[in-house]
């Protein structure tokens, strides 16, 4: 996710120019009504002293998070799945009448500025995102910029973090904290329904140029942490300082862990490819039926990848069934295809 920044000279200065200014409150009751809020990230601290109307989402995931607030941004950032808006399923009913926000695209060349700076937007959300310094500071000559933490790696950030820093940045952080109890909530039915989960180890993969694993931090992996299994103990320590990266051969051992999802494009061809390795083939998590594989694609696989308030309730009606037939103890147990 490589981003090279672009330069905005004339326009950018116009539009700060044009957008910058606040008025005092003159009265008590002004005073008692405005709005500032600071947040934290890796690039220093944002401050945003107006409650925003125009928010443009760079980050990936962060509409959302404004959608489950009520709020319906202008633009946002498509990352898969090529919905309307980039707006989700599990997240389109939270749109109701309100215009589809306007779709940009990055394709590998960083946040397209000259678009963000004609929205005329009040704020640019980018917590879900890898975003440079560069690319932070032309940002911000646009309007406030909220970048991703300096606490997690790039696209690192958990859902929890993402809905309750956007809750802050709209004045909704009551709101915001709610709706994070909420699926919460969910989650501790779910480990309480599923005593076994806590049992187990769990990895998320997918086929992308081999072997490649999500590590610890990656909200994928938080998923399953929050069911109740447990990560592979050397997970971090074989790929490193990512979000994820590729396994060799040598280290397929990872894999063998009580339930594996599979992140894939085809099941059946990508199936016979991770069978027709003879190392893989032999792991107890294949001979056993522990493997469950998620199609991409298709609105369940972008779920599980999105990982949001919003996506997750989605989720795990989809996937907590096939996990516990995963990790039943029979191996005749069919754990079934995606839906």
């Amino acid at each position: 996710m490589t981003r090279v920044l672009y330069v905005l000279a004339a326009l950018t200065l116009a539009l700060v120019t044009g957008c910058g200014s606040t008025t005092t409150p003159q009265t008590p009751v002004a005073a008692a009504s405005a709005f500032s809020a600071t947040l934290t990230h890796k690039y220093g601290s944002t401050t945003i002293t107006a409650k925003p109307k125009r928010i443009v989402t760079v980050g990936l995931v962060e509409q959302d998070a404004l959608l489950a607030l009520g709020i319906v941004p202008v633009a946002t950032t498509e990352w898969f799945g090529g919905y309307p808006g980039a707006i989700g399923p599990w997240a389109k009913p939270k749109l109701g009448s309100a215009p589809v926000p306007q779709v940009l695209k990055d394709t590998g060349s960083g946040p397209q500025m000259e678009k963000i700076a004609a929205l005329r937007p009040d704020l640019i959300l980018a917590l879900y995102s890898g975003l440079t310094q560069e690319q932070y500071t032309t940002l911000s000559k646009i309007a406030p910029t909220v970048a991703q933490p300096k606490e997690h790696i790039d696209y690192g950030i958990s859902w929890q973090e993402v809905t309750k820093q956007v809750g802050v940045a709209v004045g909704e952080s009551a709101k915001a904290d709610a709706l994070v109890k909420q699926v919460e909530d969910r989650f501790a039915a779910v480990r309480k329904e599923h005593p076994e989960f806590a049992g187990q180890t769990g990895l998320m993969a997918t086929v992308y140029e081999g072997y490649f694993v999500f590590g610890s931090q990656d909200p994928r992996s938080r998923l399953l942490a929050a069911l109740g299994f447990t990560l592979p103990a050397d997970l971090d320590q074989a790929i490193g300082d990512k979000f994820g990266a590729n396994i060799s051969r040598e280290r397929l051992d990872l894999l063998d862990t009580g339930a594996l999802i599979w992140s894939v494009t085809n099941v059946d061809k990508d199936t016979a490819t991770l069978r027709g390795d003879s190392v893989y083939k032999g792991l107890k998590v294949v001979k056993e039926g522990r493997e469950v594989f998620v199609k991409e694609s298709t609105d369940d696989g972008n779920a599980v990848s999105f990982i949001t308030v919003l996506s997750l309730p989605y989720v795990l009606d989809a996937l907590v069934p096939r996990l516990a037939a995963a990790v039943d103890g029979n191996p005749a147990t069919e754990v079934g295809l995606p839906s």
